[in-house]
């Protein structure tokens, strides 16, 4: 082939596919956006937000406690000398759990039992005294008597003497008589008012003696009362003795079973008191009966009442159904460390299928119902931060993005607290992803 021909025939073939590409560019533009179009037009279903009203819920851990839990200590020193119950034995309320012997205590108990029986022998002593000075008291008043009847007769016979004397003078001196016989009247008076002296100082000297026998009674008495407050406090100081010897055996304090075991035949165990904060010897639990306790945070926790409906699972039985209790108290506070609220529930466990410590999750269904903005919980998606997005449709069926706040969800809708409106169209479940702008086809 001639050079010439050989270097003509490229510059031919750019020329023609230039040519092409000019007339492609020189088609109208309305036919490019068509095909553009009908590529970007995708067929939508569409769902309405709509305000219903909606009983919250919400989902917290929960844990499971006994009803009753109560840990055994020693209140008094001793070794360890019976064991009657072990871990996982059933126990009713005052079995004895363990004995320790305690043979300081029960020696000094003797020592107190006789110091007892010695206070009480003085007491008894104290009483023969006051006795004694009783008698002598009424005796001392019957010769007090006495004297006094004594002094009434010689009272009468010195008037009957002085009547006698005034007579027997009146008559001398009209001497119808001789003076000899006023000798005699007035010795017999004289006589009579010797007597009366006598008896007088008969009956002083017996009242002294009532009130010497009174002050011995009154010195005796309080004798008494001093021997029977020493027999009481004898008496109490061997009662607190022996409560502490009734310390030393460990009973359970109700029913229910032994969780906890920490002690062995002949083991030293320490009073509590010696010791501070160790192991408890036994702990017993009331677990026919167990308490759910779900920890509520402060967003919900003033709409949590009493009788409130709660859902519990537990990863122990997954396979089966939720359980179903409710809410019996709540503690009414927050905690200003967690700024949470207290919630429990109590469950009967008669079949022993829960135990405490287990762990689950609880939803609680609270007594507030709401007006709220719901969407399908398939219609709202979520980007790589976490944030909540819809595809809302405008009266011309295109696509604006809009980003949303979600509350509640029950797992099939979720609550649009702001970002939309109601009534407005948003695309539902969809496998494409859809931008600001783009057209679409609802069906």
């Amino acid at each position: 082939m001639p050079p010439t021909a050989t270097t003509h025939v490229p510059h031919a073939v750019m020329l023609i596919a230039m040519w092409g590409i000019a007339v492609t560019g020189c088609q109208p533009a309305s036919v490019a956006l068509k095909k553009e179009s009908d590529v970007k037009v995708v067929p939508v279903k569409t769902v309405a937000i709509a305000t219903t009203d909606v009983r919250r819920t919400t989902s917290q851990p929960a844990s499971v406690h006994a009803y009753y839990r109560t840990e055994i200590n020693a209140r008094v020193s001793g070794f360890v000398e019976a064991m009657h119950a072990d871990i996982g034995d059933y126990v009713k309320a005052g079995a004895v759990l363990a004995t320790l012997d305690v043979p300081e205590l029960k020696m000094q108990a003797q020592v107190k039992q006789a110091h007892v029986q010695r206070s009480e022998a003085k007491e008894k002593q104290s009483q023969s005294r006051v006795e004694l000075a009783r008698a002598g008291v009424r005796s001392a008043e019957a010769k007090v008597e006495q004297a006094q009847a004594e002094m009434s007769g010689a009272d009468a016979s010195l008037a009957a003497a002085e009547a006698q004397f005034d007579r027997t003078e009146d008559l001398v001196e009209r001497q119808s008589l001789q003076d000899r016989m006023l000798d005699e009247a007035r010795k017999n008076r004289d006589s009579q008012a010797a007597m009366k002296d006598s008896i007088e100082s008969l009956v002083n000297a017996a009242e002294a003696d009532v009130q010497v026998a009174r002050a011995e009674l009154a010195a005796a008495e309080a004798d008494l009362q001093a021997a029977q407050a020493d027999t009481q406090v004898a008496r109490r100081e061997l009662d607190e003795l022996n409560v502490q010897i009734d310390f030393a055996v460990l009973k359970a304090p109700f029913d229910g079973i032994v969780t906890e075991r920490n002690i062995e035949p002949g083991d030293l165990v320490r009073a509590q008191s010696d010791t501070g904060n160790g192991k408890p010897l036994y702990v017993v639990s009331h677990v026919s009966k167990l308490r759910v306790r779900v920890p509520v945070p402060e967003t919900d926790a003033p709409m949590v009442n009493q009788g409130d409906t709660i859902t519990l699972t537990f990863p122990s039985f997954a396979s089966e159904s939720p359980m179903t209790a409710t809410v019996t108290r709540t503690s009414g506070s927050l905690d200003p460390s967690t700024r949470t609220m207290m919630v429990e529930a109590e469950m009967e466990n008669t079949d022993g299928k829960l135990l405490p410590g287990m762990f689950g999750q609880a939803t609680i269904e609270l007594s507030t119902q709401v007006a709220a903005h719901m969407l399908p919980a398939r219609a709202i998606r979520f980007d790589e931060t976490g944030k909540a997005y819809v595809y809302v449709l405008s009266d011309d069926d295109v696509v604006k993005v809009a980003t949303v706040t979600t509350g509640i969800d029950d797992g099939n809708f979720i609550e649009i607290t702001s970002g939309v409106q109601p009534g407005q169209r948003v695309i539902d479940a969809h496998l494409k992803r859809f931008t600001d702008g783009q057209k679409v086809q609802p069906l």
